[in-house]
């Protein structure tokens, strides 16, 4: 009977002169019941078991009983996903790929053919998390850097090089080219995946798992994915199911548009707090409401990263024009734009002004509400308003200081510079770098002008403070470059210093 349901399902959409074969959620509606106002993060999770429905590792109830969700916006049930496709980066990606080299090997041994042994969905690894902050506050730093790196690392990137020429479906994106959460949004996500199987074209959403938890800044391009342990990234590359229970979804619904001046950080704050508040610890949150009409995808990125810091599964914005658009921007061909496209509209994926789907709890904020503020002092979910952060930073230093008083403050010489002695509070660290904040073009530039300001108005960087600019991808360079307000960082001594995680890990 439910073999029959995916038969049924299997359907034909034409885009431009290409075909591609899919399982139509339409059918599924008609045969086990309406699901206009499923979550659309739950409809990929519905498209995903009706794909892999076998009346073994995915039967009919699990089908039925997401359609079910909308009933109590809740479901206890236990399901078998199977993402496209899986994002490593090299600190958990090495493991992986030695675990491959083990089994060619046990397989060897036994006089079988190593080249059946490689991961059954694609994998990527990118080396992201290797690059140390040795050179700063000069104009060399990013190449010494870069060098070092590469003897440090030279046997782990030969080992590297070696998996991707000897496996299939595995590639690496080698060093110096950006942080894997970036590189995945601007070159490896689509949104909607479509490839070769068994001689047919077969179309579906694009959705992964990573082995870091930031991996949820894809879900800012309609790409469902979270961050999950290397054993559960290694059994997904060997085409195994996670088994995870159906998510109760929370519906953030968003209104209005940021005021002039405010920042996605601002409004990346705002969103946290209220959604610490509220709870969503193992939850999917879903943004909804008209507000995303004037959200740039960037910002949307930029929400949908900081999931770890609200505590959620992930924070998923479903596909609109400004997807479109994005995928435009950084590149993609227009056949894949024009899939995406058709694909979402067919399977009731794309987002349409008015949307109200069932939630199991909602929020709402009218973006025109959020105030400029900052993270911290000490934890990155931790929001202050502006006026306030002199205040609050005082108060956390007062509480360390009261912790433990120092009798007597070391006095410090850096470079043969003059002597100074550093005091509680001192920051010593000022690093622009890549997990949340590098990956939104407004807010770097933002960080380009304060510079300028700031060069222009004779202000220096202390001799103590180690600073460095660690982008998320060359593209950052590129226009900091084009807009002009490279010179400025850099006297400011926020000098490349490397692509990657850095000062985060």
């Amino acid at each position: 009977m439910s073999l029959r349901l995916k038969k049924e399902s299997l359907s034909t959409l034409s885009v431009g002169t290409h075909q591609y074969e899919y399982y139509r959620l339409s059918e599924v509606a008609r045969q086990l019941g309406d699901i206009t106002r499923l979550p659309k993060s739950l409809k990929v999770l519905l498209e995903n078991l009706v794909r892999y429905l076998d009346d073994d590792t995915v039967v009919e109830d699990d089908i039925k009983a997401l359609v079910d969700w909308q009933k109590n916006a809740h479901a206890s049930r236990e399901i078998a996903y199977r993402p496209a496709r899986v994002l490593m980066q090299d600190f958990t990606g090495v493991p992986a790929v030695v675990d491959l080299a083990a089994m060619r090997e046990a397989v060897k041994s036994l006089g079988g053919n190593v080249e059946k042994v490689n991961p059954l969905s694609p994998v990527d690894l990118v080396i992201d998390h290797s690059v140390m902050v040795d050179k700063y506050a000069s104009d060399d730093a990013f190449e010494k850097n870069v060098e070092i790196e590469m003897q440090r690392n030279y046997e782990r990137y030969l080992f590297l090089r070696w998996g991707q020429q000897s496996f299939e479906r595995f590639r690496v994106v080698p060093p110096g080219t950006g942080i894997c959460h970036q590189v995945n949004l601007e070159y490896l996500g689509k949104a909607i995946w479509s490839e070769q199987q068994n001689g047919r074209h077969i179309a579906y959403p694009d959705t992964l798992v990573g082995t870091d938890s930031h991996t949820t800044m894809i879900n800012g391009l309609g790409v469902l994915g979270w961050g999950v342990g290397g054993i559960e990234a290694e059994a997904a590359m060997l085409g195994q199911p996670i088994s995870m229970l159906i998510p109760d979804v929370v519906g953030f619904k968003l209104t209005g548009k940021l005021r002039e001046g405010i920042t996605a950080t601002d409004l990346v704050l705002t969103v946290t707090q209220m959604l610490r508040q509220h709870g969503v610890v193992g939850k999917f949150v879903e943004f909804y409401g008209d507000g995303l009409a004037s959200l740039p995808l960037a910002d949307r990125a930029t929400i949908a990263n900081m999931s770890p810091e609200y505590g959620a599964t992930c924070g998923f914005f479903p596909i609109d024009e400004i997807t479109l658009d994005y995928l435009r921007l950084t590149g993609r061909e227009e056949q894949e734009i024009a899939l995406v496209e058709a694909y979402s509209k067919e399977q009731g994926l794309w987002r349409h002004a008015g949307d109200e789907p069932i939630f199991t709890s909602t929020l709402s904020l009218d973006m025109g509400t959020v105030e400029a503020s900052l993270a911290g002092p000490k934890r990155p979910q931790d929001r202050v308003n502006l006026l306030n952060v002199p205040k609050a930073f005082k108060a956390a230093v007062e509480l360390e200081t009261n912790k433990k008083p120092l009798a007597q403050y070391p006095q410090v010489t850096i470079d043969n510079q003059p002597p100074f002695t550093l005091t509680d509070g001192a920051v010593v660290i000022a690093a622009i770098t890549s997990c949340t904040n590098t990956s939104n073009p407004n807010v770097l530039m933002v960080a380009g002008l304060l510079a300028k300001n700031a060069v222009e108005k004779g202000l220096q960087r202390k001799p103590w403070v180690k600073s460095s600019l660690a982008p998320g991808s060359k593209v950052v360079t590129d226009y900091l470059a084009l807009a002009g307000l490279t010179p400025y960082l850099d006297k400011l001594g926020f000098n490349l210093v490397g692509y990657g995680c850095t000062t985060c890990i």
